[in-house]
């Protein structure tokens, strides 16, 4: 779910704080490689966020009759949380970027515009003026 809720909003920051032009003036395959980095970028929070209970299922596998108290006394706190993390970083942040670009590569070939881009106005906003 992680990637779901914070990929759009990365996306919009990339455009609003690293990108000197508008979406609008920015070819289709930078918009694609903003596209990718939001994607990685999501994936990174998500494998951060699902890191600790993957290291607690991968413990609970591999040692038959273990408990999650066992796993905890024997990786620790500190090792739930960054054993293996790099990795998992690098993996997970890579396959949500690629999937993320392809999902914007095929909403170009079909004519959408990429994801990202200015905000919406908030539904109380639309009814000032």
């Amino acid at each position: 779910m992680m990637k779901f809720a914070s990929f759009e909003t990365i996306v919009e920051n990339i455009y609003k704080y690293a990108i000197p032009a508008p979406k609008s003036e920015c070819s289709k395959s930078l918009q694609l490689g903003v596209s990718f980095a939001g994607g990685y970028v999501a994936g990174v929070f998500c494998a951060i966020v699902s890191h600790p209970a993957d290291n607690l299922v991968s413990f609970l596998n591999n040692a038959q009759g273990a408990t999650v108290g066992d796993a905890v006394k024997k990786l620790g706190l500190w090792g739930l949380f960054t054993r293996g993390l790099p990795l998992r970083i690098v993996m997970i942040g890579t396959l949500t970027g690629a999937q993320w670009g392809i999902y914007d590569a095929f909403k170009v070939m079909v004519g959408l515009p990429t994801s990202g881009g200015v905000a919406p106005p908030a539904a109380g906003e639309q009814l000032k003026g």
